[in-house]
């Protein structure tokens, strides 16, 4: 077995090279009767479902109503997962006092709060918005937690050493800065949860991706639901990319 790791070109060829196998595969079995439609469309007839969601305008709408969500969500639930993650990492009272309905609530999946969510917002956003910040909440929470209590105590010291002596001076000019690619990663992961569980805060009829694709499974249209699962992808892949960016213009000073 061969260990010699693959240039950049071998890669990509091979990645594109397998899910075109895959593609022709699936669309072999679709052709043949053996994967009957409504179980799975056959992926030549998806350009002719997305054009007819882009032109009835059904696919800018489902974006615009789910993105709006997707950010707020992300905001409010990253948010609020950095602070409280930041402070049990720098207070051991604060993470003990805390453990216990850390270790109650986070088992609890985002999709169970679905009725709460009904009840408190109705059927509207700021359901959608809390279902989705559920979900990303939990990742920021551990991620921020795990990167501040591993920032090197000798860090601290040092910072003593140079004048920086007061807690404030601390967090803001060695936890925190020693601690943000840890916290970014987690945000990163948050990106990836947070358009997953758009599916999930649209169930109940909250206008986006997720209820146009419910609406779709109702009436068997198959390829429309695949037409916006690789939408979903896709504005992941992006957003991925654009934080990615982001990420290393942030952290540039590591360099």
């Amino acid at each position: 077995m061969s260990r010699v790791p693959l240039s950049r070109a071998s890669t990509l060829g091979l990645g594109a090279g397998g899910l075109l196998v895959f593609v022709l595969l699936w669309e072999a079995l679709a052709q043949s009767g053996l994967l009957p439609t409504f179980v799975a469309p056959a992926p030549s007839s998806l350009p002719a479902a997305f054009w007819k969601e882009v032109t009835g305008g059904f696919w800018l709408k489902a974006i615009k109503g789910s993105a709006g969500h997707y950010f707020l969500g992300l905001l409010a639930g990253c948010g609020l997962g950095i602070s409280f993650g930041i402070a049990a990492g720098l207070s051991y009272r604060y993470e003990a006092a805390q453990q216990w309905i850390v270790r109650v609530i986070r088992p609890i999946p985002g999709i169970a709060w679905i009725p709460f969510a009904i009840i408190w917002f109705g059927i509207s956003e700021g359901a959608a918005v809390f279902i989705i910040g559920v979900g990303v909440f939990w990742i920021t929470y551990f991620s921020a937690f795990a990167a501040v209590r591993s920032v090197d105590p000798d860090l601290l010291e040092v910072a003593e050493a140079f004048g920086h002596r007061s807690s404030f001076a601390k967090v803001t000019k060695i936890v925190l800065p020693a601690a943000a690619p840890g916290i970014l990663g987690g945000v990163r992961i948050a990106l990836g949860q947070g358009w997953m569980a758009v599916v999930a805060a649209e169930l109940f009829g909250i206008p986006g991706m997720g209820s146009r694709m419910q609406d779709a499974s109702g009436l068997l249209q198959t390829q429309v639901v695949i037409v916006y699962m690789l939408t979903i992808a896709a504005l992941y892949s992006l957003t991925d990319i654009v934080f990615g960016l982001f990420s290393k213009v942030i952290l540039q000073w590591q360099r």
